[in-house]
């Protein structure tokens, strides 16, 4: 026989919640609804001057039916150096905008691209978006420039860390000789699965689920989407092939961190990298730099890079 709680009610049937609530949450629906439709088909926001001189200055190349933005500048004269720019999650090349012209003083080349579905490329969906097509991408992008025979300087963050490491397996691997990597800078991003912390809209989205659609339109990412966020489980999958391609190169590595970043935490981030990849110089930034140093930092940013890049 069961006991019975206070007033002889049973404590294991669950308490329907009282009849003004539940009207309350009525009337949110009826309102919540046509308002959230309403929203969903209002137009994206106009771009500012900034991104629409970006985009201006930039050009676009055709891979596999997709056209793909990218921005590449003649830089430094007497330098025959060429730079390759690859961006985060959920952002695109303009990451780079404050950096950029410090990089044209110094090489030759300086370029970069908006991965597929991010930015101003293409964002097929339904589309089955992998680091290794991104990867595959860059070097499209690198043959269409004329650049393939080049030693590559590459500067990375966030998601582009992975793109990096995939094609820095290749390069050792000879797997397809489309790039010549000269040297590879990491900055913040999920170069460890064991070390990466994502945030709670990122693994939301990632998995899928009732919210994931609405999610996406409210926050005017329309690359946000379940099939870009599969990178996090292909980090995990693909650990020992991307992880293993640094520990196994003799290219110049470095790594520049902001320290305050909450999804590669200090110190458990840095505390590995250094143990796993001994022979990488480190830049650590100021200690309230987080997750994107070169926007937050910019000067601290292109300084640490440019003396890893004579440092050799």
């Amino acid at each position: 026989m069961r006991a019975l709680g206070c007033c002889g009610a049973d404590p294991t049937v669950p308490r329907r919640p009282p009849r003004r609530m539940r009207g309350r949450w009525v009337w949110v629906g009826l309102l919540g609804v046509p308002l959230l439709a309403l929203y969903l088909h209002l137009p994206p926001p106009r771009l500012s001057p900034e991104l629409l001189s970006w985009r201006s200055s930039g050009a676009f190349f055709t891979y596999k039916e997709r056209s793909i933005f990218y921005r590449d500048s003649a830089g430094a004269v007497g330098s025959s150096d060429v730079v390759v720019l690859l961006h985060g999650f959920p952002t695109s090349s303009y990451d780079w905008n404050k950096i950029w012209e410090g990089l044209t003083l110094r090489f030759h080349r300086v370029v970069a691209l908006d991965f597929v579905g991010f930015g101003f490329s293409d964002k097929p969906r339904p589309h089955r978006y992998s680091i290794f097509e991104q990867a595959s991408i860059v070097e499209g992008l690198l043959r269409h420039l004329g650049l393939h025979r080049y030693g590559i300087n590459l500067v990375s963050h966030d998601y582009g860390d992975t793109v990096a490491q995939e094609l820095l397996h290749r390069y050792e691997h000879n797997r397809t000789g489309s790039i010549l990597i000269k040297s590879l800078c990491l900055s913040n991003g999920g170069i460890f699965p064991e070390t990466h912390r994502p945030r709670l809209i990122q693994k939301v989205l990632k998995d899928g689920g009732l919210l994931a659609p609405i999610i996406t339109r409210l926050m005017n990412f329309f690359f946000f989407s379940r099939g870009i966020l599969q990178y996090i489980n292909q980090r995990k999958k693909h650990r020992e092939r991307w992880v293993g391609a640094l520990k196994a190169t003799s290219v110049p590595l470095h790594l520049i961190y902001g320290p305050l970043d909450p999804v590669n935490p200090h110190p458990e981030f840095l505390q590995l990298y250094k143990r796993v990849l001994p022979a990488s110089t480190v830049s650590v930034l100021d200690d309230h730099i987080s997750h994107y140093p070169q926007l937050e930092d910019p000067t601290g940013f292109l300084n640490a890079y440019l003396s890893f890049i004579d440092s050799f």
